[in-house]
């Protein structure tokens, strides 16, 4: 059995919606620290601890029961009473958590001793309403004012944050207490008097409130007979995706815990008149909308599940830029960053209202269009959305293009702006290979590849639409862009596509996995393809657990480092999709084996957001990079894409086709996948290996359907990317 890895420091992590606990094992928040009940980019509960006359427990044991539900078990130390000593370990507390919206938080005492017992319990809640930025930079500043008042006949402790009109609150209310609480300088006080064997209960109900909506706790106690609304929804959704079989059960363990993670972060924006579910980016800090995550985990997702493609398209084009904006980096047809709702953005004191700082996300809103049609067949969805993609087209020539060279760069004309705009955004994501900084506007290589990926995939699109002057018009642009890119970004001594242009036009000779997302764009001449994969895949790039994000031979490398040289999951399924389009389909399997083999050492086969490039050997184990997000959804949605690039699936639902061209390797020797759709069809599709081949029969649905066709010989039917 694999050693299992525990990512980050010890924490629980409970989340629905955009509410999130994370507290220590104990159950415990500390202050100062990040943990928190967070609401809405706000922590509502900034310290929580538990005591027992004065005494804290200790813990035996405690964890999340899944993701919006969580139970930690402690005992008491010694602790002295008016009636005598308490001996320790003779108590039990257990603390069950559930979210739906607000808190529900369960205290349960036993007395496991052969003597009646009589003590005070303290429950001591504190609210510091910070915004969840200050809280990750260490630097909170009190803005408003915070009034706490206790209604004894109503058993509620309620405290609210006001700064003229940005309102937070959280109301405590006790439910079902086998005694009545007390409340003095903001605790809450029980008597707890018990006979050998004896319970004591109490319901804690958090409510909490943003000034206009009101977020209640579920009334019933944790694991009380009823599943929950949340419960309930996410088995009905899971009911809806794609699923698989194999003999391989570490495989059907990731693809199965990715499918829970996804079902984890369906985030519902409110406002739209109905509900739509948007993939939050990640857990604990990214439950927010986000344009790049939502976009990439879409395409991951357009087959396993095509309405977070409907949800993203529709949510995003809503919030696309209409003015120019320099404080937000937004131009007229941008594809948002990233919105956030809390006290620093009411009041603009950053730019997420949301911040435009992306500039890839506006193609990957073409790209994603594209494919949510090739996999669905709805022309409507084309039709509905046409007015937001031209104005991407237009973005992407009036802007993204900077100085008319015909390359997309950006820079921030903001002074609280992001560095760097590509999915690489930490501030020294992009260097020369001396390990200085590139600064100024940058022109990354996978930038010119979307945007190329994105016109040829909208010219199909206005073809199917009736415009063929449109279509002509996108593929003349992406066929002179294919050669500009070509002669500009290679570099032959390097053999291998420069990073990126600098503000100079130099080219920046680091070696890098972004030119990865080129094969995936298609934007690389077939004949350079193979130096590529070779150098993508050689010793410096390859750590035996997936691709680097940068050269181990670059100065500045750092495989602890966030994207200077760690291991992204997504990253490498992109690349591995990369392969297969080309031909390569014994590497994009080797990817796909040993981020697998990877995630087969984290707790519960979850792939977290990154991990650092330690080399592997015989008895190693991935290493964890302390402050990854888990669940993360591109990580999770990984998974797909890779279970995509072996068997080599392209939808054309419009045509009523799905062609494969499957690959399994020796460690993947079966695979089922149910629940398969194409346009209104359903399939069930078996594969197996028979000696080096893959065989493959329709089990359910409608056989000629499925068409096996190679992806490499037959791009033009199948990928207009190729052509």
């Amino acid at each position: 059995m694999a050693f299992k890895v525990h990512v980050g420091p010890p924490q629980i992590a409970i989340h629905e919606g955009q509410t999130v606990l994370v507290s220590m094992p104990d159950g415990q928040i500390t202050w100062p620290s990040e943990k928190g009940l967070y609401f809405l980019d706000t922590r509502m509960v900034s310290n929580w601890a538990i005591y027992a006359n004065g005494e804290p427990w200790e813990l035996l044991n405690g964890g999340p029961i899944n993701y919006h539900a969580a139970r930690i078990f402690l005992t008491n130390k010694s602790i002295l009473t008016e009636d005598g000593l308490i001996a320790p370990r003779t108590i039990g507390l257990t603390i069950s958590r559930s979210i739906t919206g607000g808190l529900h938080e369960d205290l349960d005492i036993t007395n496991n001793s052969m003597k009646p017992v009589r003590f005070q319990l303290e429950v001591a809640p504190r609210c510091d309403f910070a915004d969840i930025f200050e809280v990750k930079s260490g630097h909170i500043v009190r803005r408003g004012q915070i009034t706490t008042e206790w209604s004894q006949r109503r058993q509620r402790l309620r405290t609210a944050y006001s700064n003229r009109d940005f309102h937070r609150s959280v109301t405590i209310t006790v439910s079902r207490a086998t005694s009545k609480a007390a409340s003095a300088n903001g605790r809450l006080s029980f008597e707890v008097a018990l006979q050998p064997r004896e319970a004591w209960h109490a319901c804690l109900l958090y409510l909490l409130e943003d000034g206009e909506q009101r977020f209640h706790a579920p009334h019933d106690c944790v694991g009380e007979g009823r599943r929950s609304r949340y419960s309930l929804t996410t088995t009905e959704w899971l009911k809806t995706v794609v699923k698989i079989e194999t003999s391989n059960e570490e495989f059907y363990r990731l693809f199965r815990q990715a499918l829970e993670d996804m079902a984890a972060l369906r985030l519902p924006i409110r406002g739209t008149g109905h509900t739509i579910f948007l993939p939050a980016a990640g857990l604990p800090w990214f439950v927010a909308p986000f344009g790049r995550d939502s976009l990439i985990v879409s395409l991951q997702n357009v087959l396993v599940y095509p309405e977070f493609a409907r949800g993203a398209l529709e949510i995003l084009g809503s919030l696309q830029a209409k003015d120019d904006d320099p404080y937000r980096d937004a131009e007229p047809g941008k594809i948002l960053h990233e919105l956030r709702y809390g006290e620093l953005a009411h009041f603009k004191l950053i730019p997420h209202t949301p911040y435009y700082g992306t500039a890839d996300a506006t193609p990957l809103y073409l790209i994603t269009l594209h494919a949510a049609w090739r996999a669905t067949g709805d022309k409507a969805l084309l039709e509905r959305h046409l007015p937001t993609a031209e104005g991407c087209l237009a973005w992407i020539d009036k802007y993204g293009d900077r100085d008319g060279d015909g390359f997309q760069e950006y820079q921030t004309r903001s002074s609280a702006g992001y560095e760097n705009m590509g999915w690489k955004d930490s501030g020294d994501a992009v260097m020369y290979p001396d390990g200085s900084l590139v600064k100024g506007p940058k022109a990354l290589c996978e930038l010119q590849g979307y945007v190329y990926n994105a016109w040829v995939r909208m010219a199909e699109a206005f073809d199917a639409l009736g415009k063929p002057d449109r279509a002509k018009d996108l593929r003349a642009k992406a066929a002179a862009l294919f050669e500009r890119f070509n002669e500009a970004f290679w570099d032959e001594e390097l053999g291998f596509y420069v990073y990126a242009l600098d503000g100079n036009k130099n080219k920046v000779l680091t070696v890098a996995s972004n030119a990865g997302h080129c094969l995936w764009c298609g934007i690389v001449p077939r004949a350079r393809a193979k130096r590529v994969v070779d150098r993508l895949m050689a010793s410096d790039m390859w750590t035996g657990w997936g691709i680097r994000t940068l050269s181990a031979d670059h100065r500045a490398f750092n495989p602890y480092n966030y994207q200077t040289g760690s291991v992204w999951p997504h990253d490498n399924a992109i690349i591995a999709m990369g392969f297969k389009y080309y031909g390569f389909g014994a590497e994009a399997a080797r990817v796909a084996h040993d981020v697998s083999v990877a995630a087969s050492h984290f707790l519960l086969n979850q792939l977290p957001e990154l991990y650092t490039a330690a080399e592997r050997t015989e008895s190693n184990f991935p290493v964890q990079y302390i402050g990854a997000n888990v669940p993360q959804a591109w990580a999770a949605g990984s998974v797909f894409m890779l279970t995509q690039a072996l068997l080599g699936f392209q939808p054309d639902a419009p045509r009523n086709k799905l062609y494969v061209d499957p690959a399994l390797p020796y460690w993947l020797p079966d695979l089922t996948v149910r629940d398969l759709r194409i346009g209104k069809h359903r399939l069930d599709i078996r594969f197996w290996t028979e000696g080096d081949a893959t065989a493959f029969e329709v089990i359910k649905g409608d056989p000629k359907l499925v068409e096996r066709c190679d992806i490499a010989s037959k791009a033009a039917q199948l990928l207009p990317i190729l052509q």
